[in-house]
């Protein structure tokens, strides 16, 4: 069959493009003005057909092909084991911009790959490099496409964004439970409209609950300014950002940098031991922290410009504690979570591997559980829109059918005091429908007032999973039948509130979840040649201060004639020059990386060449980590995750840069 085109005057209804098995086709969306999108025929550069502005809305463009012949180029290629897998489901094609997708579906002896769009208009700009770029997502039931271990097109090697890290060996065959926290950990909030959510109702609060100036309302927050890892200083007003040892290497004041020689004035340049802790600093240590880390930022600035308007008495201390204050206020009177109950969509990114995931977990015999802070009608809500069945356009009237995921779910759990077992929390059972609370002795049913007999509490279609809310960890075991705790493998996103207490009191085996590690590992690989030339430079750098540092002894101690002298201070001149120019070479390079990853506070994971605090953390609590909780389906449930090998200094410089 030769290459042909065909195009509907309309653009309301389909556009095959036939072509012959070797043909390549490109979509291409154009960086001008106004958008367009061209379908490139590569046998035949100029049968093209271009698409303006004006026919973005509605569009659907479908392409007939040959599945066994079916060949994209470059970067497409990686790609193919999807098209040319007999057993997939669909290929769902993403775009930056948002509102539009391509499914793949296998037809007899052809396939089909459609691309539609409802958007009205898109920047070209967002589209990187021009390019359309295939991502694999899988079903809902978890049964057709290749999207975990055990599909059809599983089990090969996996992207780097979405691999699991390993701290310290852990054999998943030992395992018999495995957890999860939901917030921030199976439900995913976008920060631009959660963050922006929580940042105005705590800024609402503190000028009509706590009396703060109405100047506050016209404030807007930036959501991308903070990162985790960040220590707030609450006397000083300053936010700083650590290393490993506790050295502080980035510090503000408000938005203000603070210089080298403020830090060490402030903070010294040895370890102050037992520093930087509660109750004089505050631990931005989860991505809920972030709004209210911005706010404190703007609240300091505007004490320092605007003394008049704050009183004497309310210090930068103070103030910390009244926006700790506001945000309780947000989360007390329900203000956040109705907002996201009424649309998720809006708030929650929609993950469609989190079923398949779990469905996995349990069919290799594993329990699943979740314990969570959030009270139940709140968790229902956010499981229903992950688990129940819905479209993109909305969530339908919530049910309990997402309780067959699970053995055992416990809500308003108010970690980490849960993980003490002699915390002395009642526990209480739900009953899903009414969401009452029943009374139980440590989970078996207590009979009421007035009844001989306990109560029976309705089951989820009769799946079994019981609902409760409060208890400790002491009730979890045995609600689970767990006699160790390194059966349990927990995983979540909170350094301190999920990992720390669950390793360090229970040894529970943790995974913490680090959605920013998907950009962080991106720019590392991108930045790698940028990282040999940084340790090429610091090398040469060392080389001519030694070479000073052996003049200048020999000036002090060598008996040399004053023609010998006169050289040796005319290279040490040379030598001080280069050196100088070298220091500011090498500092501009690192400053310039480190704004790659971060304008302000560079690097998650990395304070110049030390590892981070919340690196620290991380390599110390968690057994895993990874950037997404549904990257767990692409491993094996028995896998066996060993750690890489360490490197001391010694070591690594011995190992090749390439």
């Amino acid at each position: 069959m030769s290459h042909c085109l065909y195009s509907n005057p309309n653009f309301s209804a389909t556009l095959p493009i036939c072509f012959t098995p070797t043909t390549t086709i490109i979509l291409y969306i154009e960086h001008d003005s106004p958008p367009s999108l061209r379908l490139y025929n590569t046998n035949n550069n100029n049968n093209t057909m271009r698409l303006s502005k004006r026919h973005f809305s509605p569009l659907s463009l479908c392409l007939s092909v040959f599945s066994s012949g079916f060949r994209f180029p470059g970067k497409f290629q990686a790609q193919r084991r999807f098209l040319n897998s007999s057993a997939a489901g669909g290929l769902l094609l993403l775009f930056p911009f948002g509102g539009c997708y391509a499914s793949f579906d296998n037809l007899s002896g052809a396939s089909q790959l459609c691309f539609k769009s409802s958007m009205e208009e898109h920047r070209a700009s967002a589209l990187s490099e021009g390019v359309v770029q295939f991502h694999n997502v899988g079903s809902r039931d978890g049964c057709e496409a290749p999207h975990k271990w055990s599909s059809p097109g599983g089990g090969k090697k996996i992207d780097l964004k979405k691999q699991i890290f390993c701290n310290r060996s852990l054999n998943m065959r030992n395992i018999i439970a495995v957890g999860f926290d939901m917030d921030y950990t199976l439900a995913q909030y976008k920060s631009e409209t959660f963050e922006s959510l929580a940042y105005e109702g705590t800024v609402r609060k503190l000028v009509y609950d706590l009396g703060y100036p109405s100047e506050l309302l016209e404030w807007t927050f930036d959501w991308n300014y903070m990162v985790r890892g960040l220590v707030l200083d609450k006397k000083r007003g300053n936010i700083l950002k650590m290393d490993r040892h506790k050295y502080v290497k980035v510090a503000y004041h408000g938005f203000r940098e603070l210089s080298k020689d403020d830090k060490v004035d402030i903070y010294g340049s040895s370890l102050i031991q037992d520093s930087f802790d509660e109750p004089d600093y505050a631990l931005i240590d989860t991505l809920f922290s972030l709004a209210e880390a911005y706010l404190f930022a703007q609240l300091v600035d505007f004490k320092d410009n605007n003394l008049e308007k704050i009183p004497k008495d309310v210090d930068y201390a103070r103030m910390y504690k009244d926006v700790r204050a506001a945000v309780d206020l947000c989360h007390r009177d329900g203000t956040l979570k109705q907002m996201v109950a009424k649309e998720p969509n809006r708030y929650i990114n929609e993950d469609t591997t989190i079923v398949p995931l779990i469905k996995m977990i349990r069919d290799s015999g594993r329990s699943t559980f979740l314990v969570t802070n959030s009270l139940w009608d709140y968790t229902n809500i956010v499981m229903n829109f992950l688990c129940g069945g819905r479209t993109v356009q909305g969530p339908h009237t919530c049910n309990f059918d997402w309780l067959q995921y699970f053995d055992v779910v416990i809500t308003g759990s108010a970690k980490p005091g849960f993980f003490h077992e002699e915390s002395r929390a009642n526990l209480f059972e739900v009953e899903p429908q009414s969401g009452m609370l029943i009374n139980t002795d440590n989970g078996t049913p207590m009979p009421q007032v007035g009844d001989p007999s306990p109560k029976l509490l309705l089951k989820s279609k009769g799946k079994g999973c019981r609902v409760f809310q409060g208890g400790n960890v002491g009730h979890l075991h045995s609600l689970l039948s767990i006699e160790s705790s390194s059966q349990v493998l927990y995983v979540g996103d909170h350094i301190y509130g999920d990992i720390l207490r669950s390793k360090k009191v229970l040894g529970w085996r943790t995974m913490l979840v680090v959605p920013e590690l998907e950009k962080e590992v991106e720019l590392l690989w991108e930045l790698r040649d940028m990282r040999k030339k940084l340790i090429l430079m610091r090398n040469e750098r060392d080389s001519v201060e030694d070479k000073i540092h052996h003049l200048n002894w020999s000036l002090k101690f060598e008996d040399a004639n004053e023609n010998d002298k006169q050289e040796m201070l005319s290279a040490l001149k040379d030598l001080e020059s280069k050196r100088d120019q070298a220091r500011l070479s090498h500092q501009q390079a690192q400053r310039e990386n480190h704004q790659k990853f971060h304008k302000v506070w560079g690097q998650l994971m990395k304070t110049g060449y030390q590892s981070s605090r919340f690196a620290n953390q991380v390599e110390r609590f968690a057994c895993l980590y990874t950037s997404q909780v549904s990257n767990l389906r692409l491993y094996s449930p028995d896998k066996y995750y060993r750690p890489s090998e360490d490197f001391m200094s010694h070591e690594f410089h011995l190992l090749p840069l390439e």
